[in-house]
């Protein structure tokens, strides 16, 4: 186990938001939902202002990409939220916990890590095709992430993703800043196959694209293994900030990969763990 930081509050036992049976079958058949209004604007508020101390005081993790004929720069950093505490508030007292666990079917809520993505205005630099869990030492089905803007986000710039293809299996995971595939670095990959991601823009006729404009309180979950990317964000009055908080449930367990992982953080366990830790707090349990 790792080295415990802080104290936390314990697992919290209620339902206070509950999904729509409808919306957990679109869940489960495509791979990701938009759910609209979920957050109040006092945690727009709080996350908004945990985002800007986040790009004050980025982390050894950051990245800022610029990309041709724009000057704005596509800025990520994740694992800060144990020094900021809006970051701490959303994991532990939001609905996110409750949401994330009745959408993957899980018992239990375990918090991975938050992902600060942000484009400023004039950001020419797209978010490239890809799926999250082959980036992360996480096996199981029951994964997933909530992106939560606090900025309005026109359809043109939101998140896209390919319908139905958590189900399609593993992709190489890409880098952001050249869309080249992860190097290999010896793990084992055991039985599993791992593909190329596919050209989904060059060949959009041959798959459903599902997309959503979204509103600060908004946010969409999706599967760690649907295909996602992103357009770039050419106004030069919009930004587009949003936090993207890494959710676990009842079957996860780590998982060797066989390059290096993102976010290198493993909590101390051993291949085959189940993740709940001092590292990856159980956040929500249910009755």
């Amino acid at each position: 186990m790792s080295k415990h930081h802080g104290k936390h509050p314990g697992p919290a036992d209620n339902m206070a938001y509950r999904v729509d049976p409808g919306v957990l079958r679109e869940y489960r058949e495509n791979g990701a939902v938009c759910l609209r209004g979920v957050f109040s604007p006092d945690w727009v508020d709080k996350v908004s202002k945990g985002i800007e101390k986040n790009k004050a005081r980025p982390s050894s993790y950051s990245e800022s990409l610029v990309g041709e004929g724009g000057p704005g720069a596509y800025f990520n950093d994740y694992c800060n939220w144990r020094s900021i505490p809006e970051f701490q508030d959303l994991v532990f007292h939001s609905p996110a916990a409750q949401i994330a666990a009745q959408l993957m079917d899980s018992q239990t809520a375990v918090f991975y890590h938050e992902h600060v993505l942000t484009k400023d205005p004039g950001t020419y630099k797209t978010t490239p095709w890809h799926h999250d869990q082959a980036y992360y030492p996480v096996d199981g089905d029951k994964v997933c992430s909530i992106w939560m803007p606090v900025d309005p986000v026109p359809m043109e710039t939101s998140l896209q993703f390919v319908c139905g293809s958590h189900g399609w299996g593993w992709f190489y995971p890409r880098k952001f800043a050249t869309t080249r595939n992860y190097s290999l670095t010896g793990g084992d990959t055991g039985s599993r196959t791992y593909r190329d991601v596919p050209d989904i823009d060059g060949d959009r006729d041959k798959y459903e694209i599902l997309t959503w404009d979204v509103q600060p309180g908004d946010c969409i979950v999706f599967h760690m293994k649907t295909l996602h990317g992103a357009p770039a964000n050419p106004s030069m009055a919009l930004r587009r900030r949003v936090v993207s908080t890494r959710w676990i449930g009842d079957d996860a367990v780590l998982a060797e990969r066989p390059w290096e992982i993102s976010p290198p953080i493993t909590g101390g366990l051993s291949y085959g763990d189940k993740m709940a830790c001092d590292t990856f707090p159980l956040i929500w349990k249910r009755d």
